[in-house]
């Protein structure tokens, strides 16, 4: 049997306005065997998804741009390029990516691959991201993208060189996390340097 690590010992709903923001009060017992108490405040926006297209042949990359508020209010112009995502929904994570990318992007893929789970920022916000890649061609462009407007979404949809949006990272131009992993991801895993390159 294993060992108890974690007793809950109160929740508290501070806000329901969006999401829920509760007030978790529990006791941790930690390695030299004492229970400590604490409290932290959690984020509950649900669990979401994220997919980086991508064209082998062209070497290019499908991202987009929008306005981020949490960005904004730490100092950023709040536009950031992001590959596309949304929450899931009470969906699958494979068909709540393919509904995603198109709203957003305009291209209807039929075939993802998953890649990771990840907790994103797990210090505060329950969200569990799951990662997809999945490949793109101008066959598979079936509208405009740009998001829902009653959503409040303005989604601009990118197109960029696989180099160049490398580039973007090193130079801090993409600033999204889950953006860097799906970008280091192709590099090391797909998108093997041009042959004109060592």
């Amino acid at each position: 049997m294993q060992e108890e690590r974690v007793r809950i010992t109160g929740q508290e709903l501070l806000s329901d306005n969006w999401y829920t923001l509760t007030k978790a009060s529990f006791e941790l017992r930690r390695r030299d065997g004492s229970w400590q108490a604490q409290t932290r405040e959690v984020y509950d926006r649900g669990n979401g998804a994220t997919i980086l297209l991508y064209n082998m042949a062209k070497r290019t990359v499908l991202l987009t741009r929008q306005f981020r508020i949490p960005a904004y209010l730490n100092g950023h112009d709040g536009f950031l390029i992001e590959a596309a995502a949304g929450l899931l929904d009470n969906a699958s994570p494979e068909q709540r990516i393919k509904e995603e990318v198109e709203e957003e992007t305009g291209y209807g893929i039929s075939q993802v691959q998953k890649i990771y789970e990840i907790f994103m920022s797990p210090g505060s916000v329950t969200e569990r991201v799951h990662f997809f890649i999945g490949e793109y061609d101008e066959a598979a462009r079936v509208g405009d993208g740009g998001g829902l407007a009653h959503e409040g979404e303005d989604i601009e949809v990118l197109e960029l060189g696989f180099e160049q949006a490398l580039a973007m990272l090193a130079s801090g131009e993409i600033a999204d996390g889950k953006t860097f992993i799906l970008l280091q991801y192709l590099q090391l895993h797909l998108m093997s340097p041009p042959a004109d390159k060592p």
